[in-house]
């Protein structure tokens, strides 16, 4: 355990910033699983942009790697065109 003033608020800090993350993660999760299984074209192509957003916060935040972001996005636009 912390003996230092200064571990124990970097643990609170750690412990803060692992939820949030992993809420921001889970919730573009939810969103790309959501994307997936939309049918209608249109719909489909506005809920993008938000998805797309979600990806590029998560890879700013160092979250998920840039090039996963990518591949992501890169399918996802692939899914919209073919409906």
């Amino acid at each position: 355990m912390a003996n230092h003033k200064s571990a124990k608020k970097r643990i609170r800090q750690t412990a803060k910033r692992n939820a949030a993350n992993s809420y921001y993660h889970k919730t573009a999760r939810n969103a790309v699983r959501k994307l997936r299984a939309m049918s209608d074209k249109k719909e489909a192509a506005k809920f993008l942009s938000e998805v797309e957003s979600m990806l590029d916060k998560l890879t700013k935040r160092n979250i998920i790697h840039c090039n996963k972001a990518a591949n992501l996005k890169s399918k996802l636009a692939k899914h919209v065109n073919s409906l």
